[in-house]
């Protein structure tokens, strides 16, 4: 029987599913975070250490999201497990925050750093504008010029693509993901193969991040590398559009985590072998610290053609971002609790293609405003707030569902889970301490979602939830 308008379709396969997740989470972070974090920690031993912390904690936060996708199958993810288990004003202030934040803020860096090659790469990077702003009492570095103008381009060909359909959208991921992960095999593997071994030392006190104290370094370091794994609680945003949910979003979720916190030890340590400490901390925008690598062995000309491998791995998290982000905003309207436009999907393709086009027009918004590393921690903080919350709700769903299906249930629970609620928010104030600027300006974003909930409650009739 032929599904109604008002549904989405279930249109991704497993394989779609498993690049959505590896697709979505390896874009930027991988080629631009080493240096920040090397400055932050000063040794390759810590540096590994919080990437292997961030991958652990971000596999325990995929555990307990199979199991509440595979319990809730719907589009939306975080909103709807928040909104069974917490009730309706947790869910929206979450929903507001990806749709504010979280998703057009992830979508915005992402095409900031697909912005810093491409600019790079064809020797145009210098910005027309260069100026400096006070927001909240600290001053914050501006610029406008040809990347900004790319980034937009790049987050808006992707709102568009995804407007074509989920089928469609899911394909362009596979692709792009195969690309990414071709790049990042050709770094690794040349490196080890071609490239002595430099061995490790101690970055430069000139180099070193200021006034932290061990335990803040290295949490500013988790930080970074987080920014690097974030992605992987977007796949269930689109489960309602997920072929045979409860088989494939544990393995898509939980394979691709693996496969993620492998490739990234593998990326890293194949930096520290080729590069010494301190040239991997002075790395900058212009010249990442993966480029410095592939120079070591291919020459610029070789690390030009992996320049666009990883121009190519950038725009697979970008896709996989537009794609997933739109669906929350979606299950809202459907809810009855955000814009009603937000809910329609058009006619032919099925999807919320105008809550793709407001997300795409927000993210170019955010790409005009901040800096790569300004977006990265300003997403990641206000993220994890949530995400802290959502791995909380497997426990109260526990309680409140303790008959209902659930073909997958979490690895290590409850060990596991409280683990990585704890930590979240030890990883909150640690980065409330270190980043206030960031932190402040996320936490009122979200506050400023409560009046707009009071608005819906009492003005809105949620649809009949399907």
């Amino acid at each position: 029987m032929a599904e109604e308008k008002h549904q989405l379709i279930r249109g991704l396969t497993l394989i779609d599913t498993i690049s959505l997740v590896v697709g979505t989470i390896i874009g930027t972070g991988i080629f631009l975070k080493t240096a920040v974090m090397s400055q932050n920690v000063g040794t390759p031993g810590l540096v590994l250490a919080a990437w292997v912390a961030a991958g652990v904690l971000s596999l325990a936060g995929a555990l307990t999201y199979a199991e509440l996708g595979v319990l809730l199958p719907r589009a939306g993810g975080e909103y709807v497990y928040l909104r069974k288990a917490y009730g309706d004003a947790p869910a929206f202030l979450y929903g507001w925050m990806r749709f504010v934040v979280g998703s057009p803020g992830s979508i915005a860096s992402l095409g900031a750093g697909f912005a810093i090659f491409f600019t790079s790469f064809f020797g145009i990077s210098e910005p027309w504008v260069t100026t400096e702003v006070n927001v909240f009492g600290a001053v914050m570095p501006w610029r406008f010029g040809p990347a900004q103008l790319v980034a937009v381009g790049a987050i808006l060909t992707f709102a568009s693509i995804n407007c074509i359909g989920v089928a469609f959208g899911g394909r362009v991921q596979s692709v792009l993901t195969f690309a990414k992960v071709l790049g990042i095999s050709v770094i690794v593997v040349g490196v080890f193969l071609f490239t002595p071994s430099t061995g490790w030392g101690v970055v430069p006190t000139e180099l070193r991040t200021a006034n932290l104290t061990g335990v803040q370094a290295f949490g500013a370091a988790m930080l970074a590398a987080l920014w690097a794994y974030d992605g992987w609680n977007n796949m269930p945003m689109a489960a309602g559009e997920v072929r045979n949910p409860g088989r494939n979003v544990p393995i898509a979720l939980i394979g691709g985590m693996i496969v993620i916190l492998l490739i990234y030890c593998a990326t890293n340590y194949a930096y520290f072998h080729a590069l010494p400490i301190d040239e991997i901390a002075a790395s900058t925008a212009a010249k990442p610290v993966a480029t410095r690598a592939v120079e070591t062995f291919l020459g610029e000309g070789g690390a030009k053609f992996v320049t666009v491998a990883i121009m190519i791995s950038i725009l697979g998290a970008l896709n996989g971002s537009t794609l997933t982000g739109a669906r929350v905003p979606y299950a809202m309207a459907r809810d009855g609790l955000f814009f009603r436009r937000m809910s329609e999907l058009n006619s032919r393709a099925r999807v919320p293609a105008f809550s793709l086009m407001v997300q795409g027009v927000i993210a170019s918004l955010l790409a005009l405003l901040g800096t790569f590393d300004q977006l990265t921690n300003y997403v990641v903080f206000a993220s994890w707030i949530f995400y802290g919350m959502t791995t909380a709700a497997v426990f109260l769903l526990r309680r409140k569902m303790p008959n209902a299906e659930r073909p997958y249930r979490t690895l290590g629970y409850p060990v596991m889970p409280l683990v990585f609620v704890l930590v979240a928010i030890w990883l909150i104030v640690n980065t409330l301490q270190t980043n206030p600027v960031e932190a402040g300006a996320g936490l009122l974003l979200i506050a400023l979602g409560a009046p707009l909930f009071l608005f819906y409650r009492r003005s809105a009739k949620p649809d009949e939830e399907r």
